[in-house]
């Protein structure tokens, strides 16, 4: 099993393994195999020693992957709520960013329902 950016990838095909690790998408999967000259219809543990530290010489130049985007994404909202935009204010209550509706649907977000007695006559 190939090790690369700290993720283990599975024996898939390289353009699809590659996918695994977070930031990189199908379209930079493609773009990184063609870039190293290697056939991305090829299985993981189908390539060398070299292919592999070829991979990951290219992601770790190239490309901001894994830990320092996940760091770099919080850092965003973070600044996000800390300048109290509206953004900032959906992510600080846990709303849809967005401009979706939130009378009905949004429960991913919102949570479970939260049921507010009727009134009494």
């Amino acid at each position: 099993m190939a090790r690369i950016a700290g993720v283990d990838l599975p024996n898939k095909h390289v353009d699809i393994a590659l996918t695994y690790i977070f930031g990189i998408g199908r379209a930079s999967a493609a773009h990184i195999c063609e870039k190293a000259a290697i056939d991305g219809k090829r299985l993981i543990n189908d390539l060398s020693a070299e292919e592999l530290n070829e991979l990951r010489r290219l992601i770790e130049n190239d490309y901001k992957v894994e830990g320092r985007l996940r760091t770099e994404v919080a850092l965003n909202i973070k600044r996000l709520m800390d300048i109290g935009c509206y953004r900032g204010l959906r992510h600080r209550k846990g709303l849809p960013l967005r401009g979706q509706r939130t009378r009905t649907n949004a429960r991913t977000r919102k949570g479970k329902k939260k049921t507010v007695a009727g009134k009494k006559k």
